[in-house]
Formats: structure tokens, C-alpha cells, sequence
């Protein structure tokens, strides 16, 4: 066999495979989906018991479906991990899609998303929108989504109950805009503002708070980030707060 036929050969080989991979991903794609959108509506149901809407529940019957409410949130985050993870995990060999996205329009659409999470545990999101227009950012508009949900979703998981996550808006100097998401929960451990964005790692303190994480989220979201060529860093004050900051380079 001459090499250019070799070379033939492992092209075809590659595109079988590369063929295989995406049937695989689109497949546990679908499927964590509707596992989560079941979890959702039972989650759902569940708490309109809670809540007393059908009906005062006995001492026994409260306990019981609280636990049945723990253990059916630690299935929704956890699909919802697998799909972060299936999503992203070959985000190196995607390609972007860059246009000219609304910041504040995606802020207030994941808002909404994770509106009934936060309402559960009675922590309240305030997004202090900017008072004058800002311009908007190149970035490829699901990637970009992808970030700021997983950075609000940590925010959410690790605020203590009836806690409050402050979200804000701002233009930088060197044209890009800033955003920042600040919890009132954990900080993160010394240890762990060394390690927080490296694959896998969780500090210890969120251990603590949640033990369900697999720990790549971070490492994603760092990695998207410096994609769009922006940056992302945190301050975290002791038994205060975390907050996340990141920037994206304006559209121009």
C-alpha cells in the first residue's frame, strides 16, 4: 500500500470515529435532558406539598418528602454536570461562533432559569443593570451562556439559605465589559485560591456545603473565558462572600 492510500485510510478511519463520538454525545445529551426535565417536574410537584398547596402534610409525611427533595436536587445537579461535562469537555477542538451578544439580555434570561432554585431555598438575586447602555461583546453567545450559568449556579448552590447573590454590570477601560457575581456563603480555603480553576479540584470548603461537584466546572468556564481572550478571577473575604469576576472584549 502506497502512502498517500494509507493516508486515505486513516482519514476514513478518523471520520468514522469522529462520527461515532458525536452520535455518542448527541445521545447523552438528549437523554440527560430528559432525565432532567422529569427531575424538574417531580422536583416541582414535590414542592407544592411542601408547601402546603394540596393539602397540610402530617410531621412524618414533611420529613420524608424533604429527603425525597434533597436527594431528587443532587440528581438534577448531578445531570446537570454530565451535560456541562459532555458540552464541553472537547471545547478545544470546537469551533466558536463569535457574534455581537447582549450581556444584560443574557444575564436576565439565566436569571429566569435558576429562579426557582433560588426561590426554594429563599435566597433572592439582585442584578444591579447598568444606568446607561452598554455595547456589546464578542463572544460566541452559548459558550458565553455556559460561563455565566455555571458561575450563577455555584453562586446559588454555596449562598447560605435566605442569602442573597448580587450580580453587576460595568465597562472597563481597556474595552471590555466586566461582570461579577458575588454570593453571601463559603469563601474558598487557602489552599484551594491556588487550585480553584485546575481539573477536578473542589476546595474544601464547598465539600462541606455540597458534596455532589465533579469539580470541572471552574476549569471549563476559565477555559472558555480566555477563548473569547478575556479573564477571569475572584476575591473571596472570610466568612463573608465569594466573588467572581470576568471580562469579555466588546464587539467590535
Amino acid at each position: 500500500m502506497d502512502q498517500n492510500s494509507e493516508i486515505k485510510k486513516l482519514q476514513e478511519e478518523n471520520d468514522k470515529l469522529n462520527k461515532l463520538y458525536s452520535a455518542k454525545s448527541d445521545m447523552v445529551s438528549i437523554s440527560a435532558h430528559q432525565i432532567r426535565t422529569s427531575l424538574s417536574a417531580l422536583k416541582w410537584i414535590i414542592e407544592m406539598f411542601l408547601d402546603g398547596d394540596l393539602g397540610k402534610l402530617t410531621a412524618e409525611q414533611e420529613t420524608l418528602l424533604k429527603k425525597a427533595y434533597e436527594g431528587n436536587d443532587r440528581s438534577i445537579r448531578t445531570v446537570s454536570e454530565l451535560l456541562l461535562v459532555n458540552k464541553t469537555e472537547n471545547v478545544t477542538e470546537k469551533k466558536y461562533d463569535f457574534s455581537k451578544v447582549d450581556m444584560v439580555e443574557l444575564i436576565d434570561n439565566s436569571i429566569f432559569d435558576f429562579s426557582g432554585e433560588a426561590h426554594a431555598r429563599g435566597i433572592e438575586i439582585i442584578f444591579l443593570k447598568p444606568e446607561e447602555e452598554l455595547p456589546g461583546v464578542r463572544a460566541d453567545k452559548e459558550k458565553l451562556l455556559t460561563v455565566f450559568q455555571n458561575v450563577l449556579e455555584n453562586a446559588i448552590k454555596y449562598s447560605n439559605d435566605h442569602g442573597k447573590v448580587f450580580i453587576a454590570l460595568r465597562k472597563n477601560d481597556n474595552d471590555s465589559i466586566e461582570v461579577s457575581i458575588k454570593d453571601t456563603g463559603i469563601q474558598i480555603s487557602e489552599a484551594g485560591k491556588e487550585k480553584i480553576f485546575e481539573k477536578f479540584y473542589r476546595d474544601p470548603e464547598a465539600q462541606k456545603k455540597e458534596v455532589v461537584g465533579s469539580g470541572i466546572g471552574l476549569f471549563i468556564v476559565k477555559k472558555i473565558i480566555e477563548d473569547h481572550n478575556g479573564k477571569i478571577w475572584f476575591d473571596s473575604e472570610k466568612d463573608e462572600s465569594t466573588t467572581f469576576f470576568f471580562t469579555i472584549p466588546i464587539y467590535k
